[in-house]
Parts: C-alpha cells; structure tokens; sequence
C-alpha cells in the first residue's frame, strides 16, 4: 500500500500547511506594499491606463498563486512568487519618473529565477503525478485481484453465501447457494426470498434477520428446510455487513449442509443404545428405561412393573451344531417373534449373547408377568422358520417384581437372572419368580466363593478315606478318597456344599490336582509302613472339568512320579453322567489315563442313561452301582436294576461296586446275588489315614 504525499495540501495538518503556502502568501504581501511605497512618492511619467494594464497582471499572477499551490508542490511555489514580485517591480516602475533603485536587469533577474522555478516545479508536479497515477492503476489492479481471489473463495466454497441488502434483496449467491434453490445466480439476485420461495422455505430463510439487524450480533443455528432433494439440515451463521463508516448495508448469510452428519449422528446415537443382530435396545437404554419404572414407583408407591430375564436352553447346541450363521439367524428372528406376544408399550432388550430382557410397565398385578411367560413359552412350541430349517428351541424365564422396593436397576436385573437359574436348575423350559431366599443363596455362594478361594491358598481340605472291600471275604481291596473342606469358621465342609461351586469357578482344577498327589501320597505312604497295603488301590474322582482339562494326564503323571506309586494303583472315578456329556472326547482321554496303566471306574451307574454301545467303547475297569438302587432294595423287592447291572458287569467282563450299603439286608441281598465288591456305612464310615492305617493292619473295615 502507498501513502500519500505529505505535500499534498490536503494531507497536511495546519502548522505545516502554514509555513508551506499560507506564509509565503504573507510575505508576497508584505514585499508589494513595501516595494509600493518605496516608488509611490515619485511621479509617474505614463498614463493610468498602462499602469492599470500591468497591474492586472500582477493580479492575475498573485490570484493564481492559491491555485498553484493546491498542487503542493513548493518549486512551484517559490517560482510563482519570484515570477509575482517580478511584475510588482514592474508596476511599480511605471510609477516612477526615474527608474527604480533596483533597475530592470534585477526585475528580468528575479523574472528568469520565478520562471526557472516554476518550471521546475511543474516538472517534479508531474513526474510525482504520473508516479500518483501509475501507484493509484496498480492499486486499483491489486483491488481487483483481491475481489477475484475472493470471489473465487467464495464461489470454491461449499458452503452456501449470500449477501442481501436491507430490503431483503440478494446482491451476491455463490455457486452452492444457487444449486441448493436449484436456480441461476440471475434469478435470485435482486429478488427476495418471499419472491423465490414458498413461504415456509421464506420464512425458514429469514428466521432470526430482525434479530440480527437489531443487535448487530453474529448468530449461529441449525435450521431444517424442504427442498428438492428432500428435507435439508443447515448450520446457519448470519451477521451484519457493513460499510467503511461502520453502517450497516445488509445481511450476510453462510450456510453448511450437515445433513449427512446429522443423519450418521443419528444413526452412531441409535447404535449405542441398539442391538446391531436384532435391532432391539441394548442393556444400556434398557436401564435407562428401567431406571424410569422405579423412579415411577417412587412417586406412585402402587405402580407395578416387572422385569423378565430370558435365556435359550440349548442355544450353545444349536450354534455348535448349525454353525454361528443360524444362530445369528435364530436369535433375530426370536427376537421378532418375541414382540409379537408383547403390548407396544412392553420394552424388550437383548443383553448379549442368547440372554434377553423384557420391562413390563403398568401391570396390574404379578400374575400379569406370569401370564406373558407363559405365553412366551407357549408360543415356543411352535418351531422357528430360520430359512429352510425348523428349529424348535424353549427359554427359561427368570422374574423379579418392582413389589421387592428397588432402587437400582441393576439390582433388578441381578435378581432376575437369579430367578432365571433357579428356573434353568428346576430343568429348563419354565419360569421361576424371585424371592428374598434366592438373594441369601446367593450371597451365600459368593461368600463360599471367595472362601474357597483362600482355601485352595491356606490348604484347608483334607482327605478321608472310606474302605471298599470283597463281600465274600470281607477282604480290604482298597479305598476312596473323599476331600472334606476344614473352614475355618463353618466346620468340617463336605463335598456337596463347595465342590459345585469349585466347578463353576474352575478352582477344581488346582482342588484336583491337589487330591491326585494327596491320594497317591497317602497310599505310598501306607505301602511303606505295611506290606499288607501293597495290593491296596486308592479311587479318586474327577469331575468334568478336570476330565477336559488339557493338564490332566500331566497332573496324574505328576502325582504317580511324585509318590513312587505303580499306576494300576491309581483307579479314577468318573460319574457316568460326565463321561456321557462329552462321549467322545471322554473315550479318547480315558484311553490316554488306561495307556498310562491307571485304571478307570463309571461312578453312579444307572443314572446316566448311557447307551450299551458306548459303554462297551470306554476302556474301563469297573462300575460302580449308585447308592439310590441299593436303597431301594427292602425285603428283596426293587433288585430287578441291580441284578441286571451285575449281570451286564459280567458279560462285559468289568468289576461290580455297589455303593451306599448301610444295612445287613442290603449285604445279605448283594451276596446272593453275587455282587463281588462293596462299599458303606455298614462297612466303615470315611475315617481319617491313621483309622485307615489301623484298618489295613487288621485287614478287615470295622462295623
């Protein structure tokens, strides 16, 4: 930018402006009437018309003085004023009879200096005017580039600009603006919007103006406007324009489709409170819905609404067995299905996996949640078309009341997945309601969990043993071990109130682990004190999930390496109902442990329903009769079971225990027909290893 001259009149303050032009003035003034009256007291010698003649160039000259300094330049000036005083000697001189003092060679010399100056001075005028003009033509060429560069960025822009004046007319619509009303720039400017438009897109357009022109503010919001491609999102900013004195001219609008963002907003929103496979709400809006219905209770202490908690009985078969695809297909099409037995008011989530939830709202009573299980599970009688298979599937419902007095929806939840298990133990297919027992339970067990779990660091189990012996001879052939569990403030546990819960935590697998090296410890110590154990066995169970564990037979190898005990010594019990829930996988890992030299029992045969088949498939050595046969047994009635089990025993060429003998007639009926091997309260209580040593001295069980 170039900044204008400060010889230019126009551009100087008063002190300067003085000094430069209005001083010099004085002093022409001054040097005239001095120069007048020095030569006003001779004669004259020429007429008044002569003297009037030359004096009117002087006035001339001296008149135009302001003019020539209105250029600023002080050459000029100084020229013209030496040029002025030349013609005022002039005059002067025809006043005079005489010639002046100062002669006609000083007036032709300060007439010489005033033209020289002056024409110097209208040389450097316009060489600083032609600069002027070519600085002022550059100006105006950057002025230009400066409006193209920026109508450039505006039209580049994919926003949408605009530019109205105060009436409303547009002045200014770049490209997006004129594609969005699907119009040409010609069309829109000079016309307002009410001409254009429709008014509901008018006035849409025009929100907030008033407000703007009124306050001067700059504003910014959203705004929704139909258009031909559908109702529109804009992100609208508009403010004042203004003029270099700062009066406004009109309105400048800019505006950005967010449409798309708004809509993938809207959809990452639905996402995170939606099921992606079924499309129902996820656990978070459920508990959000839930945490509703209880502030509602709170309000209104009448106000009944009920959670239900639903699992797929066997869904893991059918994902195993039909692949991840179906059961991705099985769970969208029980989750349509499930709306369908549902008010619309009823909320229905799906937690994750095969689990899902329904809210019940505004019941009139409990027997209304009741009666939608039921339905529900009536409705699943009827198999699911999942593409060109039928597949029949059952849930187990669990039930929790809002009549329980929650504060927490997750607490509701808890307690309905609580019921849920009651249900899915009770076997499957039903429902069960909650109530406050199942909530001690299960603070029970997790209390039990943590307890076992600084059991199996403080080594609190012990083992104890419970003879086996011959019935004809009464001969000891050898023992099971059982673990009890010494808690430290309940007693002396037995299996059956911590071995289930080991299982479901996986402690059972260092519990186990613990018991083989135990067991084999226990006999090798035995077999070192006495000789008459050294044709002893020692029975140890496994449970399922040591069965399948990938360390098992290093376990036993451990425990037999560790102990010095023979192999064949070593006999694991495993119940029949485990070996029949993994067949397979149990042949092949039982004829890895027979390979080794151990030998294998079926525990409580005759409950599993296994098939004759498998049975003859597995390497065993012995079955062993469950305890609930041989209760049964009175008077020689129901022995039918037990006799067929003897007999299959033998054709199979495998040993026969029977298990839970604790009376003589049971012993007497065993011996007749001619059960080889017993075990029972009527024999020997489980004794610790020092009763057990005394027992293998004597070689026969105390009764």
């Amino acid at each position: 930018m170039t900044l204008p001259r400060r010889s230019d009149p126009r551009n100087m303050n008063g002190a300067v402006r003085f000094w430069r032009i209005d001083m010099p003035a004085v002093v022409l003034a001054a040097v005239s009437v001095v120069i007048w009256f020095a030569a006003f007291p001779q004669e004259p010698v020429r007429d008044w018309v002569d003297v009037a003649q030359e004096l009117s160039f002087f006035l001339a000259a001296a008149i135009g003085y302001p003019a020539l300094a209105g250029f600023g330049e002080r050459w000029l000036t100084v020229g013209w004023i030496f040029f002025t005083e030349s013609l005022l000697l002039e005059v002067c001189d025809e006043f005079t009879a005489e010639p002046a003092f100062w002669g006609e060679t000083f007036t032709f010399v300060v007439g010489v200096l005033g033209l020289a100056a002056a024409g110097y001075g209208f040389w450097r005028f316009a060489r600083r005017h032609t600069r002027e003009l070519a600085e002022r033509a550059k100006a105006l060429e950057a002025l230009e580039q400066s409006h193209s560069t920026l109508r450039a960025v505006i039209e580049g822009t994919p926003d949408m600009v605009s530019v109205r004046d105060l009436a409303g007319r547009y002045l200014l619509v770049n490209s997006a603006g004129t594609k969005a009303a699907s119009m040409t720039a010609e069309q829109m400017v000079g016309r307002t919007n009410a001409e254009l438009f429709t008014p509901e897109v008018a006035r849409a357009l025009s929100d907030k103006d008033l407000r703007v022109l009124e306050t001067g503010e700059t504003v910014t919001y959203e705004e929704s406007a139909p258009t031909d491609h559908g109702t529109r999102t804009h992100l609208v900013t508009k403010g004042v324009y203004r003029d270099h004195r700062g009066f406004a001219l009109g309105l400048l609008r800019i505006a950005r489709d967010i449409t798309e963002r708004k809509s993938a907003e809207a959809q990452l929103a639905h996402d995170a409170l939606h099921d992606p496979l079924t499309g129902l709400p996820n656990r978070s809006r459920f508990l959000d819905d839930l945490s509703v219905s209880i502030s509602r209770v709170r309000r209104k202490p009448s106000y009944l609404f009920a959670v239900l908690f639903l699992d797929l009985d066997r869904f893991k078969v059918i994902n195993d067995s039909l692949g991840h695809a179906v059961g991705d297909e099985l769970l969208a099409c029980f989750a349509r299905t499930l709306k369908t037995w549902l008010r619309p008011s009823d909320l229905v989530a799906r937690l994750g996996g095969d689990e899902f939830t329904i809210l019940l709202d505004g019941m009139d009573g409990p027997e209304d949640a009741t009666r939608v299980a039921e339905r529900i599970e009536a409705g699943l009688r009827n198999s699911l078309k999942i593409g060109d298979r039928e597949v029949f599937a059952s849930v187990s419902i669990g039930i929790a009341l809002s009549t329980s007095g929650y504060e927490r929806p997750e607490d509701v939840i808890r307690d309905a997945d609580l019921a849920l298990y009651r249900a899915k133990a009770a076997g499957r297919g039903r429902y069960a309601l909650f109530d406050v027992e199942m909530h001690a339970k299960a603070m029970e067990h997790l209390q039990l969990e943590t307890d076992l779990r600084r059991a199996v660091e403080r080594q609190e189990f012990r083992m104890v043993y419970q003879p086996i012996i011959a019935l004809d001879t009464r001969r000891l052939l050898g023992f099971e071990a059982l673990i009890r569990w010494q808690h430290p403030t309940r007693g002396l546990l037995s299996p059956a109130a911590f071995l289930g819960v080991a299982d479901e935590t996986g402690l059972m697998v260092p519990i186990g682990r613990w018991c083989l090296r135990e067991c084999c410890t226990q006999l090798a110590a035995w077999t070192a004190e006495n000789d008459e154990a050294s044709a002893l066995t020692m029975s140890c169970n496994v449970s399922s999930r040591q069965l399948m564990h990938p360390q098992l037979l290093s376990y036993v190898r451990e425990a037999l390496s560790a102990s010095g005990l023979e192999p064949a010594r070593l006999r694991i019990e495993i119940t029949e109902s485990v070996i029949m829930e993994h067949a397979e996988a149990a042949a092949s890992r039982l004829r890895e442990l027979r390979d080794m030299g151990v030998q294998l029992d079926m525990d409580d045969f005759g409950t599993g329903y296994s098939s004759l088949s498998y049975l003859q498939s597995f390497p065993l050595h012995a079955v062993k009769i469950d305890r609930s046969f041989i209760e049964r047994m009175r008077g020689g009635q129901n022995a039918e079971i037990v006799k067929a089990i003897l007999t299959l025993g033998r054709n199979l060429g495998l040993e026969v225990v029977a298990e839970g003998v604790e009376t003589g007639e049971q012993d007497q009926l065993l011996l007749d027909m001619g059960c080889p091997c017993a075990q029972g309260f009527l024999f020997s209580h489980p004794i610790q290893a020092e009763e057990a040593a005394k027992l293998i001295a004597a070689g026969v069980p105390a009764r």
